[in-house]
Parts: C-alpha cells; sequence; structure tokens
C-alpha cells in the first residue's frame, strides 16, 4: 500500500507528557497546531500549516526542530513522525542529546542504521527483549511493508508506553486531512498569541506542577541563570544556521530563565 497522496508531505509530533505541560510549550513554537491526548501520559500535535511548503526546509528538518525544542521546552522526550512522496521516518529528541532517528524508502526499504533503534529502545526505557526484537523486524527487509506500514509498527511498539493514537490520526495520510480529522476531535487549537500569554501560561504550568519549590529562592536563580547562558548562544546558532527549531528551543531557555528570574524578584518583593 503506497503513502497515500504522495504529493501532500503529512507529519505527527508525538510528546511524552499530558497536554497542559505540553500546551505552553507549543505556543512558543509560534506555528498553527492542534493540540490533543495520544493515551496515557502522551500528547499529539498536529501542523495545521505546511512550513516545509513555504521554505522552511524539508519536511524531516521542521519536524526535528520541533521535536527539539518541545524536548527542551517540557522537560520530556519528544517524537516526530515525518512522510513524504520518497521515504518516511521518526526523529526522538531527549532533553540536550543528539537526536536518533531512521528512515525508510517510500516502499518500506530501511536506510536507517540498526544503533538509532538501539538508542530509541533505551532513551524511552523499551523492554530491551520483546520491543528491540519489534523494533529490530522495522529494520529488516519486507517486501510486503511499505513506509506507513512501518510507522505503523512503530505505533504498535509505542503502545506499549501508552501511546493511543486518536482516531484518525494514522501516519501516512496527507497534512490537510490530518488537521481536518483533529479539528472533528475536538482537538484543541495552538497559535502564537504574542509573549504575555505565553508568560500567563507558563506561570500557571509552573505553580501547578511539583517544580514549584524552583520558582522562588536561591535554587530559581540559578537555574534561571543556567537556562540564560545555555539559551542565548542557542539561539544565536539557530539564528545563524536559520533553523527554526533550535531558535525557538533557545527562545524558550531564555524565556524560562528571564521568567524564572523576574518570577522570584516579584516574589520577594511582594512578600518580604
Amino acid at each position: 500500500m503506497p503513502v497515500p497522496d504522495a504529493a501532500a508531505p503529512g507529519a505527527l509530533l508525538l510528546c511524552r507528557a499530558e497536554p497542559p505541560m505540553v500546551r505552553p510549550v507549543a505556543h512558543l513554537l509560534r506555528e498553527r497546531m492542534l493540540l490533543a491526548p495520544a493515551g496515557t501520559g502522551w500528547s499529539v500535535i498536529v501542523p495545521a500549516d505546511k512550513p516545509w511548503q513555504a521554505g522552511a526546509g524539508p519536511v524531516e528538518e521542521v519536524l526535528a526542530g520541533w521535536a527539539g525544542a518541545l524536548t527542551i521546552g517540557v522537560g520530556a522526550p519528544a517524537i516526530a513522525l515525518w512522510w513524504d512522496d520518497s521515504q518516511a521516518g521518526y526523529t526522538l529528541a531527549s532533553g540536550f542529546r543528539r537526536t536518533v532517528g531512521y528512515v525508510w524508502l517510500a516502499d518500506g526499504t530501511p536506510v536507517g542504521e540498526g544503533e538509532a533503534m538501539r538508542t530509541f529502545a533505551a532513551r524511552l526505557g523499551l523492554d530491551p527483549v520483546h520491543d528491540r526484537e519489534a523494533l529490530d523486524a522495522l529494520t529488516l527487509p519486507d517486501p510486503a511493508a511499505d513506509a506507513r506500514a512501518r510507522l505503523l509498527g512503530l505505533i504498535a511498539v509505542l503502545a506499549r508506553t501508552g501511546v493511543t493514537l486518536p482516531a484518525g490520526l494514522t501516519p501516512g495520510e496527507p497534512t490537510d486531512r490530518l488537521r481536518s480529522v483533529a479539528q472533528a476531535l475536538g482537538a484543541e487549537p495552538i497559535a502564537w498569541s504574542g509573549w504575555r500569554d505565553a508568560v500567563r501560561a507558563e506561570l500557571d504550568v509552573v505553580e501547578d506542577s511539583p517544580l514549584g519549590p524552583w520558582v522562588r529562592g536561591p535554587k530559581a536563580r540559578l537555574l534561571g541563570a543556567a537556562q540564560l547562558a545555555a539559551g542565548l548562544p542557542l539561539t544565536a546558532w539557530g539564528l545563524f544556521r536559520r533553523s527554526g527549531g533550535w531558535t525557538a528551543a533557545g527562545a524558550i531557555l531564555v524565556a524560562h530563565g528571564a521568567l524564572g528570574l523576574v518570577y522570584d524578584r516579584l516574589r520577594t518583593s511582594t512578600t518580604g
């Protein structure tokens, strides 16, 4: 079975966190998206636009940048699933570690490195025997499995970690169709609404999370300074490379650091 509508690349972005934790970071990507739960402890983001058709780079590069920004901002692994007329694959971003990914040609021919699958399994805490065997099978020749079938096989393995994609959000479908399905399912629209709303959303998430004790005091100031120190050069590097994803990742770090320092100062001044 060929990848449907080969002229229309598509993508899905999975994050190992609930939508309330993903929402404020997704806003900072400054792209129109749709956000929905994707099983226990997972969220799925459906692109509402097609930046890869507007000069932002190939679909795999755009999604890798988004995954990198999400994992840094949310503090949880993010997996980009993408496909076009010639190939399909995934990219796993996990913290500041090097991203890993795997690619299949449209007919399902594996062209990735087996080590990437082993790293993928280790970083997600998958079963070293049964899950590894299922992933290894995706790297072997199989005339009956095209690129779409390979992605569905990957989703089947991820289901053991809690992933359950909403009905109709199937890898291999064009972006327009995925967007329509997500809207019909009631997925939450995500759109950039300015820094004020982004900061307010960040405060709501942080205060309601277990990280609350880190938003004020010496630890908060140390963390904020470290995030600024990491985010500023990362933003500059992303701008130099014209990489929207890495620029967003740096901006997220800068926003987190500045927010932490400002919030700690305000809280200290109002409570003495």
